[in-house]
This record gives structure tokens, C-alpha cells and sequence, in this order.
């Protein structure tokens, strides 16, 4: 790609007067904020930026799910013909007085800041009950006649009650998705517009319909930080596709009423999937798309806006030229190092304003919505790279650095300063168990008492006393990549596990008492019905002798980036050709010769690891929870327990 001059979005601004306004567009989570605003706000003040942040994603919710809110969710739902009406829009239509009288009170409750109403939300009749709640009939019965019994017992009162008003809205989401916007979702929203789409067609047709509820409720939010920030240059940070359409229809409001202020788009969505972006049509939203570390990046254009760095000079930028074509334009420039990007801040964001959430009722699963977590890496990039499947060839992977373990605590404690909270989730591709050993001395020799949890490998460098270590630091929860639970696709994915390894490794954090996850894949390349029996057959093993206490099945989705998708014939596949457009590029579809229907075997997958998950049917035999004919586990029945126990 070449490098040309570019005609800015806006005049170029007296030396240091650029303000940031960096912005977390809809959905990811409403627990805790994501961190990339707040790393970019701390580097931009330690840099001597004016720089803020706002989560609209967060203001988004507690908007709409207010009194005045839910009256105009109703008026939607009311306009609704019958023949579009669904149960969810239906029971809130029918109990809408009792929803309207309560939603202050529950939100207030996931706050924190009524814990006392606890005992009315657990006699199950105070607040509206909508079809979420038929979901309490498929938990297992412990013969008590209480739904919840098994999970909580005669206490857990307040945990009970986060479980409930959960599922009330949950079925609030619902009525939105049925009622307002079929994209909508806490997680997801219009997720199907944004991955893999190599055309730009549909995106473009959903940001020119005429906006509803959410869309407009967003947009005011988006003009009403404007107003009160007044920056000359707001951040967009998308990290997956479930945020690219709202944050362009944030962008699409402020180029609309303050066609002056630049808008820069980042994230990981952007730095995976528009490597390649010709699409003119996403200039009509955005100046500048920039990829990968964004500190450079952002340096860079901030020098540029004000008259300090030429237009040829900006960094791994996306732009659009005078001609109208998408053009290139990069300086070859160091990145940040890692060690010298600054402490995140949480500055600006209304912490105690996000709602601790428990969907699902594992104890290590509920983490991800659970709880104010500090977000923080203890490295940049991951110090493998050799897995066959991961994005080993893009920056947030291969570049690999570390910071000695007195800065990472430098900043924890500057965190803990500001945020008051403790608890840290450490977001690593794969913390290395050297740098996590060097933090656990240092936070036990500073007596700095945390609550933290992680990603790792479940490499045999997690000896039962590195594990203990850890603990000691206050480690309380590991998640980590077990993939496909066989050795010979372990091999074939350059994992550098096997099975029994990670059964001890595993094992050894939780007798520790280290609550362990698994992230789990089916459909790899080759992997046939006997190898998805068997890994199956692993995984209840692993779960029957408590080396695991969680665990997520995903499906398996070739990348242009990864090794299988550089190299596919070296796994016994071949690509199908992609889609023409320049949009997103990044899944590839492929041809498998063993020609297995993986969505059946996903479906008893997800199955099973959900009743694993709650200590249901572990002693089933694993042929069971198909509905297809299967063959037998070649697995012996007791393999895990003859590990652990010659270990």
C-alpha cells in the first residue's frame, strides 16, 4: 500500500490543545468497565493530554431501564401487531405497572445500594416474572421443591436474589430485542452486521433506516458527552463485533452535529478484521481507523491535528483521500514499549454505577458478569505464539513484552488508590508463569492483599508449588485453553499440552483452592466423531475428579491470520474462496475431507459441560448426551484418576 498526503477532518489545532474523548461504544459487559479506554486515558495524561472517557454502553442501560424508559419500551411493544407479539413482549405488557414500580429498586440493588431488599426479591413476589424465569424448572432438583436449593441452600439470601433480578433482565433484554431492535443483546448487539461481513451493504443499510428507541437514546447520550467534554478528537474503541454498530451510529451523531471534531476507530474488532479496509463508505462515519498498540497511533494524529507531524507521517492509518479512495499511510515508527504505556485510570467512569450481574450460577463462571474488576496485563502479546489456530502473525499476539514485577504492582496500587476496589482480572493472552511468579513475591512481600484471576497455558511450569504461590498472592480463579481435549490435535495445534498434563496442572490449582476454567473447541481440522467422543469423555473426567469447575465449548473458526489459515493444506484442509467487499476479513470458511456435522456435536457438547457445570450427570456414559448415533470412548473410564494418582 502506498503512503500519501491526506486532507484532515479538521484544521489543525494550536500546539497542545487537542482534548480526547475516548469512548466505549455498546454491548460488551455492565459489571465492570472495558479496559481499553481506561489504558488509553492514563497513556494520554502521562503523555500530557487532556483526555476523558465516558461508557455509553453502560449510560445506554441505565437510561432505558428507568421508569421513563420502560414507558417507552412499552409504547413499543404496544404498537407491536399480534402476529409479531412473543411471550416476552406479552407478560411485560400485562405486567407492566409491577415493572414500572420496580426497576429503580432493582437497579439500585445490582448497584450495591439497597442490599436489604434482598429479602423481598427471594420470596419471589415482589418483582414480575417473565419467561426467563421457566428457566428455573431445568435446574436440577434436590427433591426440596426450591428451584434454587441446590445452588444456595438455606443462605446465599443475597446471591439468590443477584440470580433473580438477573433473569427479570434478562427478560427486560428480550422485550427490547422483541419490541425495538431484533439485534439487540447485553453481549451481542448487531454482532451479525459486523463479523466476517466482507461487504459493507448491510451495515450501511441499518445506519440509514430511520433510528428507533435504542438508536436514538444512544445518539443523545453520545451529543450530551460531546457537549460536556468538548473534544476535538473522540476514540472509538471496538474490541468485537457486537460494538461496531452502535459506535458507528455514535459516530454517525456526532459527525451530524459537530462535523469539526475528528473521530479515530481502534480496537481489537478493527485491528483483526479491516486490516485490508478499502470500503470508502466507512469514511462517511469515521476520519481515521487505526490498527494495532494504539498508543502510536494516537501519538501521532494528535501531532498531526496540531500542526506538529505532516499528513504523510501518521501511523497505521486508514483514511480517505481527496479522490474518495481508502488509502494507507503509515511512518515506520516504534511502538510504546510496554513497560512505559502508563497506569490505566478509571478516571471519569461512574464505577459504583455498574451492575454486578449472575447469570449463570457456577461459581467460577459467574466472574466474567460478577463483580468490579480492575482490568490489567501483566504482558503484552503472548509468549508461546505457536498455537495453530490463534492470530499468531497479528501485533496483539507476537509482540511479546514484559514489565518488571515492581511497576505491575507500582500500578496496582495506584489503582486500588483510585478505584477502591481490590479485585484485579488480569486479561493476558496467556500470562507467563515466570512474570506471574515474580508478581505473587511481590505482592506478598509488599503484603498487598488482591483478589485477582487470569489466562494461562496449563503448561507443567504450574507445579502444586508455584500454584500455591499464587494463591498465597491472591490468586482465587485460572481460565485456560484446554482446545480439544485429544492428544493427537493438541499435537496437531502445537498446543505444547497433552491431556494428562493438564488434568495435574489443573488439578494442582485447585487443590489450592484455585477455581479453574477451561476454554474447550470442537470442529477442528480432522477432528472426527471418535475424537469428539473422547474429548468429551476427557472433559466429564476432568470435571468428575475436580480438575475443572468450568468450562466453554466454541466452535472452531479458521482465521486468515492463524497457521491453519497461512498454511491450511499442513492441516488437511483447503479454503473456500472469500467473499468480495472491503469490509471485515478474518473468518474463512474451509473444507474438512472428514465431512463430520459438527453443529451435532455441538449441541451435546454445550449440553453436557452445562450439567458438568453444575455437578449434574457426571457419572453418565458420555454416549448419552447425543442425539445422534455415536460410536464408544476409546478413552478408558478411570484414565484421569491414574494420572493424578501417579503424579
Amino acid at each position: 500500500m502506498s503512503v500519501i498526503a491526506i486532507q484532515p477532518a479538521v484544521a489543525p489545532a494550536s500546539n497542545g490543545s487537542t482534548r480526547v474523548l475516548s469512548v466505549i461504544p455498546p454491548m460488551t459487559q455492565l459489571n465492570t468497565p472495558y479496559p481499553s479506554t481506561a489504558y488509553l486515558t492514563g497513556f494520554l495524561r502521562s503523555r500530557g493530554v487532556q483526555a476523558q472517557q465516558v461508557d455509553l454502553a453502560l449510560q445506554l442501560v441505565l437510561t432505558l431501564f428507568t421508569p421513563q424508559g420502560l414507558d417507552e419500551v412499552r409504547a413499543a411493544a404496544e404498537a407491536l401487531p399480534p402476529k409479531r407479539q412473543t411471550p416476552a413482549t406479552q407478560s411485560f405488557v400485562a405486567q407492566f405497572d409491577v415493572y414500572r414500580s420496580t426497576i429503580a429498586r432493582v437497579i439500585g440493588f445490582l448497584q450495591g445500594r439497597d442490599p436489604t431488599l434482598a429479602h423481598r426479591i427471594v420470596q419471589r413476589n415482589l418483582l414480575p416474572e417473565g419467561p426467563r424465569f421457566d428457566n428455573l424448572d431445568t435446574y436440577p432438583d434436590d427433591d426440596s421443591g426450591d428451584p434454587l436449593g441446590w445452588a444456595f441452600g438455606a443462605l446465599g439470601l443475597h446471591d439468590r436474589a443477584k440470580h433473580l433480578t438477573t433473569l427479570y433482565l434478562n427478560d427486560l433484554a428480550d422485550v427490547l430485542r422483541d419490541a425495538v431492535d431484533a439485534r439487540f443483546e447485553f453481549v451481542r448487539y448487531g454482532e451479525q452486521l459486523a463479523a466476517s461481513q466482507a461487504s459493507f451493504d448491510g451495515m450501511a443499510a441499518a445506519l440509514a433506516a430511520p433510528p428507533n428507541l435504542i438508536d436514538r437514546t444512544l445518539q443523545r447520550l453520545a451529543l450530551d458527552a460531546v457537549a460536556a467534554h468538548q473534544p476535538t478528537l473522540v476514540l472509538l474503541s471496538t474490541p468485537f463485533p457486537g460494538n461496531v454498530y452502535a459506535a458507528l451510529r455514535i459516530a454517525q451523531a456526532i459527525r451530524a452535529a459537530h462535523p469539526d471534531v475528528c473521530i479515530a476507530w481502534g480496537g481489537g474488532f478493527v485491528n483483526t478484521e479491516l486490516r485490508e479496509l478499502a470500503e470508502p463508505r466507512v469514511f462517511d462515519f469515521v476520519d481515521v481507523v487505526t490498527i494495532d498498540g494504539g498508543e502510536r497511533p494516537l501519538l501521532a494524529l494528535i501531532e498531526h491535528l496540531e500542526g506538529r507531524r505532516g499528513r504523510d507521517r501518521l501511523v497505521r492509518a486508514f483514511v480517505r483521500d481527496d479522490t474518495g479512495a481508502v488509502r494507507w499511510v503509515t511512518t515506520d515508527e516504534p511502538d510504546v514499549p510496554f513497560a512505559e504505556v502508563g497506569t490505566p485510570t478509571w478516571d471519569g467512569l461512574p464505577l459504583p454505577q455498574y451492575l454486578s450481574l449472575l447469570d449463570m450460577l457456577n461459581p467460577m463462571n459467574r466472574l466474567w458478569s460478577d463483580g468490579r474488576w480492575n482490568k490489567l496485563t501483566v504482558a503484552h502479546g503472548c509468549y508461546w505464539k505457536k498455537c495453530s489456530f490463534c492470530d499468531v502473525s497479528l501485533d496483539y499476539i507476537s509482540r511479546y513484552e514484559t514489565a518488571e514485577a515492581s511497576l505491575l504492582v507500582d500500578r496496582i496500587e495506584a489503582i486500588v488508590r483510585e478505584t477502591g476496589q481490590t479485585g484485579f482480572h488480569f486479561v493476558d493472552e496467556a500470562a507467563p508463569p515466570k512474570a506471574l511468579k515474580a508478581l505473587a513475591e511481590e505482592l506478598i512481600r509488599r503484603d498487598l492483599r488482591i483478589s485477582w484471576w487470569g489466562n494461562v497455558r496449563f503448561e507443567k511450569t504450574f507445579t502444586p508449588e508455584l500454584c500455591e504461590l499464587l494463591a498465597d498472592s491472591g490468586c482465587i480463579a485460572i481460565s485456560g485453553g484446554l482446545e480439544v481435549a485429544s492428544d493427537r490435535l493438541l499435537k496437531l495445534m502445537k498446543k505444547g499440552v497433552s491431556v494428562e498434563q493438564v488434568a495435574c496442572v489443573t488439578r494442582a490449582f485447585t487443590e489450592a483452592g484455585i477455581l479453574v476454567h477451561a476454554y474447550l473447541m470442537y470442529g477442528f481440522p480432522t477432528q472426527t466423531v471418535q475424537d469428539t467422543v473422547d474429548a468429551l469423555e476427557y472433559v466429564r473426567q476432568l470435571f468428575e475428579n475436580g480438575c475443572i469447575q468450568s468450562g466453554f465449548f466454541h466452535r472452531f473458526a479458521c482465521t486468515v491470520h492463524s497457521p491453519v489459515g497461512l498454511d491450511p493444506a499442513a492441516y488437511g484442509v483447503s479454503l473456500q474462496p472469500l467473499p468480495d467487499g472491503g469490509f471485515a476479513r478474518n473468518d474463512v470458511a474451509f473444507i474438512d475431507p472428514t465431512g463430520v456435522d459438527h453443529e451435532a456435536m455441538g449441541r451435546a457438547l454445550r449440553k453436557a459441560i452445562y450439567n458438568f457445570m453444575h455437578g449434574h450427570m457426571l457419572d453418565a456414559d458420555t454416549r448419552s448426551w447425543f442425539d445422534v448415533r455415536v460410536p464408544r470412548p476409546t478413552v478408558p473410564r478411570h484414565l484421569i484418576e491414574r494420572a493424578l494418582a501417579a503424579r
